[in-house]
């Protein structure tokens, strides 16, 4: 079995443990064997098992349970959120925009509040004073989504929309400069219609004009 050769140690008994666990030897949810077994095989001390340990702790593949063990929390370490989204192309912006703002509107629908809903009405209008300079429009368009989801009350989903934000507002405006016409009456008229189903409490509508519209997006791009 491989062991660790140079240091610094602990890095290394952490590089041979995510190679086991990328390996299958341990499922996920598995328990990890013991310090004590874990050490000789790694050729290391227990104190650098136990670093090296945290170190995976804190790249979210293994997790520690007081009184039970140490536990597989994932298959291997997490790329990169920003990374991933400074790859992505204008098509898959658009298919996670479809999975959260489509989700959000319903339950905005849901859960706004009087305060939310003349927060979405006043961005609103402020995407329709600003659809002449693509940018502008972006910004504003933006802003109104994000009012959206701030009145869906999920914690969860306003930070995966403000995590792709940047990457979502570079897709926006290559996607528009592409197609050239943008910010007509149609569009917008489409966004009262998400606004008018949220207004009217009706979740099913809010849902189904949110996802039309942005599938409406992505079919342009074809």
């Amino acid at each position: 079995m491989a062991q660790v050769s140079r240091k610094p140690l602990a890095d290394q008994a952490a590089d041979l443990l995510l190679t086991r666990i990328r390996s299958g030897e341990w499922t996920l949810g598995e328990k990890l064997p013991g310090e004590t077994t874990l050490a000789p095989q790694l050729g290391v001390g227990r104190s650098t098992v136990r670093e090296a340990i945290r170190q995976l702790a804190g790249r979210g593949v293994l997790a520690s349970r007081q009184g039970a063990g140490v536990f597989v929390t994932a298959l291997d370490v997490p790329e990169d959120w920003d990374a991933v989204l400074r790859r992505t192309n204008i098509l898959s912006v658009i298919e996670a925009r479809i999975a959260i703002e489509a989700e959000a509107a319903s339950l905005a629908a849901a859960r706004r509040t009087p305060a939310d809903l003349r927060a979405i009405r006043r961005a609103l209008t402020d995407r329709s004073e600003n659809r002449v300079e693509i940018e502008r429009l972006v910004d504003s368009d933006t802003a109104f989504h994000r009012a959206i989801i701030i009145a869906a009350h999920n914690p969860i989903l306003l930070e995966l929309f403000d995590s792709f934000t940047p990457r979502l507002r570079e897709a926006m405006i290559e996607m528009l400069r592409i197609r050239k016409d943008f910010g007509d009456d149609a569009d917008h008229d489409v966004h009262g219609e998400i606004a008018d189903a949220i207004a009217n409490r009706d979740e099913a509508a809010a849902a189904l004009c949110s996802r039309t519209h942005l599938l409406s997006l992505r079919d342009n791009l074809a």
